[in-house]
């Protein structure tokens, strides 16, 4: 059996002044946006969204459901993952960006905004994992 030797966690884990903790997660739910069934246009825009948010592509992978149906499509990233399911029946898009290490998932929101140009994108920010507090005065 192999043998998995954990990393420390300054490596891989994100901090910023609310404590550590093992990543940033954003939900983002895109409304009217553009190229929602076109595999080369979604991937080249997530690829593009992930190197502007640091990350380290390893692998790709998009899945069509027929002419003009939805897309379902994941970018595997070395510091986690980012995905995409479509809906342009109704010009609805769901979008996954988890991200660890120095990665900033925010970074992609530009990308995604500039060539999507949705009507309406929410984001729902999330940290995953958190190990630790920022000390404070408040709460030390």
């Amino acid at each position: 059996m192999m043998q998995v030797i954990p990393a420390p966690a300054e490596i891989y884990f994100a901090e910023d002044e609310t404590g550590q903790f093992a990543g940033r997660h954003l939900l983002l739910d895109m409304w009217g946006g553009q190229g929602l069934a076109d595999i080369p246009f979604i991937e080249s825009t997530l690829l593009a969204a992930s190197r502007a948010a640091g990350a380290t592509v390893l692998h790709a992978h998009f899945h069509p459901f027929g002419e003009g149906q939805g897309i379902t499509g994941v970018l595997l990233l070395a510091e986690s993952h980012m995905s995409i399911h479509t809906w342009p029946e109704v010009g609805f898009a769901a979008l996954d960006i988890f991200m660890c290490a120095s990665c900033d998932p925010m970074l992609a929101l530009p990308v995604i905004r500039d060539a999507f140009q949705p009507q309406r994108l929410i984001v729902n920010p999330l940290r995953r994992g958190v190990i630790s507090p920022a000390v404070s005065p408040d709460n030390h």
